[in-house]
């Protein structure tokens, strides 16, 4: 079909709103523990509603998606997500905020079921790489530019001296003056408000899902849970997720505790350079994979975000402010290999098995939280060391991963043209 550059930049779009509604959360930790009193373990119930839903809807929007189409579940995951974050903007509570959080993760988890198929076909498949990696830079940059919409939030609404522009001057009105950081799901709730009247609005293309893009039957599922290979990379994007979100989540509040910093400026701002690295580490990591084998380039990044993070906790303050970041550039590529060798490493049912591997991302919900809790008992900075055992983990992927499939490097390509070189000649 011919491409539709409209519904291409929706999807971008859709990346760009995904990523700023789920990457905030660690920055405002420190407002959620201080605004409701919390320890450490409550906190990080907030991460874990947003992330449980993952576990919740990833399987279910597959075949939501294979029964009604893209157009009405990424509108009604809109929906899901305005609603979840108007709740939690009018009425900020803590046990509201639970509820809120878990509708918000669960229309992001339909949307992230919906899109990639949606931009093949919009974007034409010849282009699907390209654009793939472009939606993956719109959602780092989205996550880098989320912790200074917050900043720039609390640091003016209900401050005497400010910028009391139409935005602020609105969101004082309905904003309490104990809660200024509430404003950021003000700002989600009209955003999804819009992105729900986009969806609605806008006409689809029809998708013919490849048999990798289809969600099989529960049964297919439940076959699968039963093979070595599903469970190991199970755990391994269990792990990945659960080492980002673990960094993430924490590092404003870490930086408050050891070092004093503030978490609305200081804190934002390293949170906001640890997606930013993310992203560009992305970049890089591609150039990589052209050279090295994955496993190999796998091995590599982990041992680099070890050490970084090894600064992190034992350094000086400054030192803390660059190696946050740098682990965030070393986890850059571990995503998409680790999810690659997955699908590499079986030769059928790749779209239930990439729902099952989705569900996984509900390591974003229990490894900080395993945090929290440590952390009440033992200090936050002993808590994050849980975070060696999920690196370790994607280590030991490089070690003995197994794909049916490795992944082209310059050299492998000079082989083969080699080869059909030497048999065209016999």
């Amino acid at each position: 079909m011919k491409r539709s550059y409209y519904i291409i930049g929706l999807i971008f779009l859709t990346f760009f709103v995904i990523s700023l509604l789920t990457n905030i959360l660690g920055p405002i930790i420190p407002d959620i523990i201080k605004s409701f009193d919390l320890s450490l373990t409550l906190a990080a119930l907030f991460p874990f509603s947003f992330f449980i839903a993952y576990g919740v809807m990833s399987i279910p929007s597959g075949m939501l998606v294979d029964k009604y189409k893209e157009k009405p579940v990424m509108g009604a995951a809109f929906l899901i997500a305005f609603a979840g974050a108007f709740l939690f903007a009018v009425t900020p509570s803590y046990s509201v905020a639970i509820i809120s959080l878990f509708l918000i993760g669960a229309g992001m988890a339909m949307l992230q079921v919906a899109i990639n198929p949606l931009l093949r076909v919009a974007g034409g498949e010849e282009h699907f790489a390209f654009n793939s990696v472009f939606a993956q830079l719109i959602f780092g940059l989205a996550s880098f530019l989320s912790p200074y919409i917050y900043s720039y939030l609390v640091r003016n609404i209900h401050q005497p001296v400010a910028d009391k522009n139409f935005i602020i001057t609105s969101l004082e009105k309905v904003v309490p003056v104990s809660l200024p950081w509430i404003s950021l799901y003000w700002v989600f709730a009209f955003v999804a408000a819009i992105m729900v009247v986009l969806m609605f609005a806008s006409k689809f293309p029809e998708v013919q899902r490849k048999e990798d893009e289809v969600a099989g039957a529960w049964e297919t599922h439940k076959n699968l849970f039963k093979e070595k290979t599903v469970i190991l990379y199970f755990i391994g994007v269990f792990a990945y997720v659960g080492t980002e979100q673990g960094v993430a989540n924490w590092i404003s509040q870490f930086l408050y505790t050891y070092h004093g910093l503030d978490p609305q400026t200081a804190g934002a701002s390293t949170v906001a350079w640890f997606w930013g690295m993310l992203t560009a580490g992305c970049l890089l990591g591609m150039v990589f994979l052209k050279f090295f084998d994955s496993r190999k380039v796998l091995l590599g990044f982990v041992i680099s975000a070890i050490v970084w993070l090894s600064v992190a906790f034992f350094g000086s303050r400054a030192m803390a402010l660059i190696a946050f970041p740098m682990v965030g550039f070393s986890a850059s590529v571990m995503w998409s290999i680790v999810f690659s060798l997955a699908l590499n490493s079986l030769d059928r049912h790749h779209g239930s098995f990439s729902g099952i591997l989705c569900t996984a991302i509900i390591g974003g919900a229990i490894v900080p939280l395993v945090i929290g809790w440590l952390g009440d008992i033992f200090g936050l900075k002993y808590g994050m060391f849980f975070l060696y055992l999920t690196l370790g983990y994607i280590f030991s992927i490089g070690l003995w991963a197994k794909p049916i499939i490795a992944n082209e490097t310059i050299s492998m390509k000079k082989k083969k043209a080699e080869a059909v070189h030497e048999e065209s000649n016999r």
